[in-house]
């Protein structure tokens, strides 16, 4: 029988529009979950954020990666410390053991009886961007290095870039899931991937929720660090 499966990542801390995309997921009742990471480093309420991912992690069996600022929360803080003052903002409001727990997710996941392989920059590294170059998507032949060997993977899944893709090569069909929040493209919208199939045979649904960004943005420019910075990628979807 085909199966379902909810993708979603790059939370980046955003309650409001988590909550609202887990409405959205739960309404196709999938079969499995995965969270592709960056869960925390983000401005819109990052405890309730933490307190949902455990929620739906315990609910139904979510299955977790590691992202790039999920290892940052990991750091032991210095004066040369990158996001210094984020990560010292985090660990305030977060609940003890928050970031710990989060930098220490695989980096990589399979799914759908094996057919489905899942990472947040790629499956091995959560750093390395899997389709795109430096300003453009990148080429078949570049992806397909950068993944190695995927065995009998028919999909791969990431996110990282914060833009929806997909792309097939050969048998293999290559997608990026958008993100939750900090949208990148222009538009607001959260967003996460619905996989359905078995086999060789998947089908990807790309899908995109309104939540309430005025409040997400308030609550970011109120109480965060940089949050004016935050709410105004929050309401524009773009990165400053």
């Amino acid at each position: 029988m085909a199966g379902r499966i909810a993708v979603f990542g790059d939370v980046h801390g955003n309650g409001y529009a988590l909550e609202a995309v887990i409405r959205d997921m739960e309404a196709h009742q999938p079969d499995e979950w995965v969270n592709l990471g960056d869960q925390l480093f983000g401005g819109a309420d990052p405890a309730r954020a933490w307190e949902l991912q455990q929620r739906i992690r315990e609910q139904y069996a979510v299955k977790e990666i590691r992202g790039n600022t999920d290892e940052r929360l990991g750091e032991t803080l210095t004066p040369e410390t990158k996001k210094r003052g984020m990560l010292e903002w985090l660990h305030s409001v977060l609940p003890q053991g928050a970031g710990h727990y989060v930098t220490n997710l695989p980096t990589g996941a399979t799914l759908g009886g094996g057919k489905v392989l899942a990472g947040h920059g790629t499956p091995t590294d959560p750093w390395e961007y899997l389709l795109r170059g430096s300003k453009t998507w990148a080429s078949d032949e570049l992806v397909m290095q950068r993944l190695g060997d995927v065995g009998e993977a028919r999909v791969v899944i990431v996110g990282h870039s914060h833009l929806e893709h997909v792309r097939q090569i050969g048998p293999l069909t290559v997608v990026n899931c958008g993100a939750v929040s900090r949208q990148k493209d222009g538009s607001p919208l959260a967003r996460w991937v619905l996989l359905e199939g078995e086999g060789d045979l998947w089908n990807v649904t790309f899908r995109r929720v309104a939540y309430d960004v005025d409040s997400a943005a308030n609550w970011a420019e109120t109480h965060a660090y940089d949050g004016g910075k935050e709410a105004r990628q929050l309401i524009t979807g773009k990165e400053e």
